[in-house]
């Protein structure tokens, strides 16, 4: 027997009430959702009470490396036990036990790995998710492997997953096959938890680029002062990243605080996570909100203030965002105070702000690099997650970009199928950018520079040390931060194993692996995992960076990089409302390395294009956004000239061509036509003929070799070409150019589109003239301006006959006096019509 019995410490929780139902769940269904809130005991008794039940290993699967250790020695103390003996654990680089252990407790990414080398996990009898409702990427790819395994390869396999929350509907349906796995709910949290709301005593918003306020951190040390005051027992600290921990810490010297986070070594966690007889302070991060327990807690202090991955999928650039917490992490959190006595939470914020709060945080799905999880999509043979039941499907933006990287690196083919080099990628163990980086960086730098590399790239650990990752590597060989080169060797020695695992040793190193300086070898590892960030300065000096993905970049003033014309950046993230991305780490290269490792980012085109009224032709030599080189085009080709022609004049308008006042009358009249007769008369208006570019131009455009070619486009001509067949017989019959009056002259209509022509002609031309003239087969009246001598309208009509009786008698008292030398008979209708003058007396 596993589980202790209920007078062991510990093993009497909330949980142990619902045990015997969970595991008749699982015998009967084999899944089982389990609900359980923090410091209830799913994750210590339940892997037990499964190990005594079922004949097998259970294995369970938690999210975070520091979760993992302690599970299991919490685990190994209840069962009565040293570590490694029956109970033991496993994740990426250390492990405890071996063959024939009855519970393993890995982390969910090691998972994954095992099941992609053996889906069929002999001697496994149950599988546990831990904490699902956190939703993390690797959790969530877990839980969609182990449900296809039950349905295709191992119907025997039991799979239970935990939640503290009771938000559990899709969980359980796709644990379910015909019918939704049971779901078996465990009491309420065992002590009862105080909440003290204590926000800052003025607003303290978050900084641009999602840095903490200095001042804020200065309320959370004066808040845990203040808790230390009104309460007993130990006080755990919630705050974003470790930047702040340092900061808190700082903030509280004299008193005995303790960090915790997932990158101290082993023996600093492990100091945190024991019982101890003086009262301590624990400042963390989200890392203990839950599948921890922190003994001696009684108080939580909570800032409300997580840090989470967001990618940018336009840019390729991903960032680690200061947020609000969720009201669900926020219990979270809450509970720790409350695992064994009654606690109380100071919470850094108001009840009102508290309203305001998401009720969930994103799942990771939503908001991460998908890149590794395609990886692992193709490798099980469900590209894109094809055939998988999944919590929730990936955003089609992050997959597409996702897809692309793999595709590009070779990982998968056009099909989304993964190669043979995916495979490799795969077993190799880290994000395919890097995994390209040692596959491909090995012959060029060695294999193990490459590794060292590659290890320093995949651990954070230099976030906040600087910006020069060539310096940051010497300091990791000096050992000058212990835990950090522990892990960093750790992890070279891991990659080591598992190259050689996959084959992944890239051959045998080259003239350039045996020379070449360190920092352009770490130039060339980056660049080789990131070639869209490999960047160029925009001038002599400069401390900003064009990056061949098109995103700007800067470094900061004071680095030590900022001279360096090319760099390979590793990390760089871009501020909301920010042209250019921060630099955060860098390796300096140059033009020749940029050129060989992302030699598929080069380019050369002829670039014919229509800039502000005028063609311009030009050879660029290109490395993705960066232009090498630009010269211009001696010989351009001419169709693609007439093709940026026509660009032009589609975006420019029909301004760019010169028109002439035949070809502005001739296209009046066309409009005219069309609006009053209809089809087949074609529309001229500015869409209409963008629309017809070809059709009436194309002919033009055909001799145009540059800019100044426009100017001599016969456009009235290209205008006729619209002329619709063979009505065209009859346009100047129904929309004539001009039109004869009684004194016999040619007088020029004047359209105007939709309205009707305008005749100006002077007065004494038309004596006689009894009807108006119309046009359009007669449908439309002209409208006469009869004109002064001095050519000023005197009336406006479309009545002739109505103007004689009229308007006439009183134009004529108002003018003959002024112009005695033209004639202003009495009866204009028996007058005849005269475009001169009397001759002088």
């Amino acid at each position: 027997m596993l589980l202790p019995e209920l007078s062991v410490p510990g093993a009497d929780l909330p949980v142990r009430a619902v045990l015997p139902a969970t595991v008749d769940a699982v015998r009967s269904r084999g899944t089982a959702v389990l609900v359980a809130p923090p410091g209830s005991g799913k994750t210590s008794l339940l892997p037990l009470a499964l190990a005594d039940a079922l004949g097998g290993t259970i294995i369970v699967a938690e999210p975070r490396r520091m979760a993992t250790r302690a599970a299991a020695t919490r685990l190994a103390m209840l069962a009565g036990e040293p570590l490694g003996q029956r109970i033991g654990y496993a994740m990426r680089g250390e492990r405890s036990g071996g063959k024939g252990l009855r519970v393993e407790v890995v982390t969910t990414g090691l998972l994954v790995r095992r099941l992609q080398q053996d889906p069929e996990l002999p001697g496994v009898a149950a599988i546990v998710i831990d904490e699902c409702h956190e939703r993390h990427l690797d959790a969530d790819l877990l839980l969609a492997l182990c449900v296809d395994i039950r349905a295709n390869l191992r119907d025997d396999l039991a799979i239970v997953a935990t939640s503290a929350t009771a938000d559990t509907v899709r969980l359980s349906r796709a644990l379910g096959t015909d019918v939704p796995a049971p779901v078996i709910t465990a009491s309420a949290a065992l002590f009862e938890v105080a909440v003290e709301w204590a926000p800052p005593p003025v607003p303290v918003p978050l900084l641009p680029g999602g840095r903490v306020d200095p001042r804020l951190l200065d309320h959370v040390a004066a808040v845990v002062r203040r808790a230390l005051a009104e309460n007993e027992g130990d006080i755990l600290v919630f705050v974003p990243g470790e930047a702040e921990i340092n900061g808190v810490t700082r903030r509280l010297a004299g008193q005995n605080v303790l960090p915790l986070f997932g990158r101290q070594s082993r023996a600093e966690q492990d100091r945190a996570l024991a019982p101890a007889a003086t009262r301590r302070i624990v400042v963390t991060t989200s890392v203990a909100e839950s599948s921890l327990t922190v003994p001696g807690v009684r108080v939580v202090v909570d800032a409300g203030l997580a840090r989470e991955p967001r990618t940018d999928q336009s840019r390729g650039l991903g960032a680690l965002v200061t947020c609000r917490v969720s009201r669900s992490s926020a219990d979270q959190r809450a509970g720790r105070a409350g695992r064994e006595a009654p606690g109380r939470v100071y919470r850094c914020w108001s009840a009102t702000d508290h309203a305001r709060l998401d009720e969930h945080a994103a799942p990771e799905i939503a908001i991460a690099d998908l890149a590794a999880f395609a990886l692992d999509l193709a490798a099980w043979g469900a590209p894109a997650g094809a055939g998988l039941t999944l919590l929730d499907a990936p955003p089609a933006p992050a997959m597409t970009a996702a897809t692309e990287l793999l595709r590009r690196i070779d990982a998968t083919d056009d099909d989304g199928r993964i190669t043979e080099r995916g495979r490799r990628m795969t077993a190799i163990g880290a994000h395919p950018r890097l995994a390209r980086a040692l596959l491909d960086g090995a012959p060029r730098v060695g294999a193990d520079r490459a590794r060292e590399i590659v290890a320093m790239l995949s651990d954070d650990s230099g976030r906040g040390a600087g910006d020069d990752l060539p310096a940051r590597w010497r300091a990791l060989r000096r050992g000058e931060d212990r835990g950090a080169t522990a892990r960093w060797r750790e992890e070279a020695k891991r990659l080591g194993r598992s190259a050689a695992t996959g084959h992944a040793s890239g051959g045998p190193a080259g003239p350039e692996a045996r020379g070449g300086p360190d920092d352009l070898a770490v130039g060339i590892v980056v660049g080789l995992a990131y070639p869209d960030r490999i960047a160029r300065a925009r001038g002599a000096g400069s401390a900003t960076y064009q990056m061949s993905g098109g995103t700007g970049a800067a470094l900061d003033p004071q680095s030590p990089l900022r001279s360096t014309t090319w760099l390979a950046i590793a990390v760089a993230d871009r501020a909301p409302g920010r042209a250019d991305a921060r630099i955060r780490s860098a390796a300096p290269i140059d033009e020749q390395t940029a050129r060989d490792i992302a030699g598929d980012l080069l380019s050369t085109t002829d670039q014919i294009r229509w800039d502000d009224g005028r063609v311009v032709t030009r050879r660029v030599e290109a490395l993705g956004a960066i232009v090498l080189g630009d010269v211009p085009l001696a010989k351009p080709d001419p169709l693609l000239v007439q093709a940026a022609v026509r660009d032009g004049i589609r975006r420019s308008g029909l301004s760019v061509l010169r028109w002439s006042e035949a070809a502005l009358a001739l296209r009046e009249r066309l409009a005219f036509c069309h609006a009053h007769l209809g089809a087949p008369w074609p529309a001229v208006d500015d869409e209409a003929l963008l629309a017809q570019l070809d059709e009436w131009l194309g002919t033009e455009l055909a001799s145009v070799r540059g800019s100044r070619d426009l100017a001599h486009i016969d456009v009235a001509s290209a205008l006729r070409r619209l002329l619709p067949w063979p009505a065209a017989a009859r346009f100047g019959e129904l929309a004539p150019e001009r039109l004869q009056v009684p004194s016999g002259s040619e007088v020029r209509l004047v359209y105007d589109g939709v309205e009707p022509p305008v005749l100006a002609v002077k007065l004494q031309e038309v004596f006689g003239w009894t009807a108006t003239p119309a046009v359009a087969d007669g449908r439309v009246p002209v409208v006469l301006h009869l004109l002064s001598p001095a050519r000023r309208p005197v009336a406006i009509t479309s009545d002739l006959a109505s103007f004689w009786k009229q308007g006439y008698p009183q134009v004529r008292a108002d003018l003959r006096a002024r112009y005695p030398r033209h004639p202003w008979p009495e009866d204009p209708l028996s007058a005849l019509p005269t475009r001169r003058v009397k001759p002088r007396q």
